[in-house]
């Protein structure tokens, strides 16, 4: 026979569940013999209609084999138990007994076992799922309630399990918990199916989720760059008043340098006055040699009339 699954003290609960589907798989009669205890050499004596217990020469051969499965199963269980475990349970004579120990050991008496049941019950009630919590983690802690409250023989109706774990969504899920229940017939709903039927619904809401973040990083992205775009433009056109304004200063430091703006100088003063004086026939100039108004003496026809005189005229 294949070795049972070895004690784990630590998770006895998860241990004792394997430990019993693996002894029930491999012979019904092992476990009860676990729970009820030994079969014993007796038969019932037609006559008397009395039971009477059978000496070991005058047993059958299936009783023979029916007896046997007193110390198959008292082996099944060694065969789970490491050996300070075998320790505690070497003087028990049958199996029922060890398996009794083992109970007390690590479930403990009943009254233990009462005030466990009462604590996995007031958090079963008290079982809420967060906002941003996962159904698979929901449902993991969920599981782990209930699966302890059935080692304890106490657990609820599978109907039971989802109303309440559909109670326990946030109020977020209350558009989806209502179409459940008004499409599901939640007294043949098993609580695996209901929980994926959340699960496909977490992702729908999932990727809406990131559909709608997407767009506002991406509305965000475009409101940053207008603005950077803004302040880049507000920062060229305050360089360029910046750069008008230096030139200005420039321009009239170069000229405070002078001791003054541009002036007309005085000579140019007299000879502009003299030209607007000849415009308005004001001017008395007359040609050196014939006395003519109309020309100079270097546009004279007149000759000369000596060469002191031309060497005058030359010099002048």
């Amino acid at each position: 026979m294949q070795r049972p699954s070895l004690f784990e003290s630590d998770s006895f609960i998860y241990w004792k569940n394997r430990f019993e589907t693996y002894v029930k798989s491999k012979d019904l009669d092992l476990w009860y013999v676990i729970t009820n205890g030994d079969f014993q050499p007796i038969i019932q004596n037609p006559e008397t209609k009395l039971d009477e217990v059978v000496p070991f020469e005058k047993q059958t051969d299936d009783l023979k084999r029916r007896l046997a499965k007193n110390n198959e199963a008292k082996m099944v269980i060694y065969n789970a138990l490491p050996r300070k475990e075998y320790e505690r349970i070497f003087m028990c004579n049958t199996a029922k007994d060890i398996w009794k120990t083992l109970l007390i050991t690590h479930q403990g008496n009943n009254q233990v076992k009462d005030n466990k049941i009462d604590l996995l019950v007031q958090q079963y009630e008290q079982f809420v799922i967060s906002e941003d919590e996962s159904i698979d983690s929901a449902f993991a802690r969920f599981n782990t309630i209930i699966t302890s409250l059935k080692a304890l023989d106490e657990g609820y109706s599978s109907k039971n399990y989802v109303r309440k774990f559909l109670r326990a969504l946030h109020p977020k899920w209350r558009a989806k918990v209502t179409a459940i229940e008004e499409s599901k017939d939640l007294t043949s709903l098993s609580l695996d199916e209901l929980i994926g039927n959340l699960k496909v619904h977490e992702m729908i809401i999932k990727k809406d989720s990131e559909i709608v973040k997407a767009k506002g990083e991406r509305r965000s992205l475009a409101l940053k760059a207008k603005k950077e775009s803004s302040d880049e433009e507000c920062s060229t056109s305050g360089s360029e008043d910046e750069e008008y304004a230096m030139a200005v200063r420039d321009f009239k430091k170069f000229f405070k340098r002078r001791g003054r703006f541009v002036r007309q100088p005085q000579n140019d003063k007299k000879t502009f006055q003299r030209s607007r004086d000849d415009k308005n026939g004001k001017s008395e100039r007359k040609c050196f040699r014939c006395r003519d108004p109309n020309h100079l003496i270097g546009e004279c026809p007149k000759p000369l009339r000596d060469k002191n005189q031309r060497a005058f005229v030359g010099g002048s």
